[in-house]
């Protein structure tokens, strides 16, 4: 028979070694995490200039705002990247600014306000793959205030101190 010390014991290291397996392989996965999306997130920074000629394209024949054309759009350097909450997909957002014209016939030649310029949001996709867009904008809302105002569907996804990277190590590994 098995006495009760042995039993206590084999409890013991049974639990034992479920902690440290825990207190090891978490931040292992979370490393492993922060350095896939820092990854991700340089991949943006070399293919953003492309990625904005995409969106740009792709707005431009949107046909939104109806009876207007899309004569200029200044990306903000800045990026704010997001997660869908859902489906843990990564987004960049990037402010920008937009410029319209009135398209002849299109019913907004007479309105003064058209060639006012407009804040707004572009959004980028990482398909899981890579990143891709299609030309969705929101206007008025600049990313972070977009984030907040999407909180249930979005959350902030930090590059750095706060996901672990230091943006030393991020930087010189894009090098």
């Amino acid at each position: 028979m098995v006495s009760i010390l042995s039993v206590i014991v084999i409890i013991l290291g049974v639990v034992t070694g479920v902690m440290i397996t825990v207190t090891v392989v978490r931040p292992l996965q979370a490393a492993r995490k922060a350095k896939k999306i820092a990854r991700i997130q340089r991949d943006f920074r070399r293919q953003r200039e492309q990625l904005e000629a995409k969106f740009i394209d792709e707005v431009s024949v949107s046909g939104k705002p109806r009876g207007l054309r899309w004569s200029d759009v200044a990306f903000d350097d800045d990026i704010v990247f997001a997660r869908d909450r859902k489906t843990g997909d990564l987004r960049a957002l990037v402010a920008i600014e937009v410029c319209f014209e009135a398209i002849e016939g299109g019913g907004m030649e007479e309105v003064e306000a058209v060639s006012n310029v407009r804040a707004a949001t572009a959004e980028f996709l990482y398909d899981g793959v890579r990143w891709c867009t299609r030309g969705r904008v929101f206007f008025n809302l600049g990313p972070k205030g977009l984030i907040r105002y999407l909180h249930a569907d979005l959350e902030s996804v930090e590059c750095g101190p706060a996901s672990g990277i230091s943006p030393q190590a991020t930087e010189s590994s894009a090098t």
